[in-house]
């Protein structure tokens, strides 16, 4: 399991979180990312939506599986 805390440096709007959530499903690893207490599945569109993430915050992506090593370093992406 590797997880990481990415500082986030544009807003994840609907369109942003399809395109992550696209990333996401691109990898066979169980995704999750957090926001505090909040946990979701990066791979549902509803749940990142839901994060209302915001430009400026912390979260933390968490990767388990196969090829969790590539997941956090092109979700990073995303995100920044």
């Amino acid at each position: 399991m590797i997880e990481q805390k990415v500082k986030v440096t544009t807003n994840i709007e609907a369109k942003s979180a399809a395109l992550f959530v696209q990333t996401a499903n691109k990898f066979t690893s169980n995704i999750k990312v957090k926001i505090d207490n909040r946990i979701v599945n990066a791979k549902s569109i509803m749940g990142m939506i839901s994060l209302g993430i915001l430009r400026g915050q912390d979260v933390v992506i968490m990767a388990d599986g196969d090829d969790e090593t590539n997941v956090v370093g092109e979700l990073k992406k995303v995100l920044q």
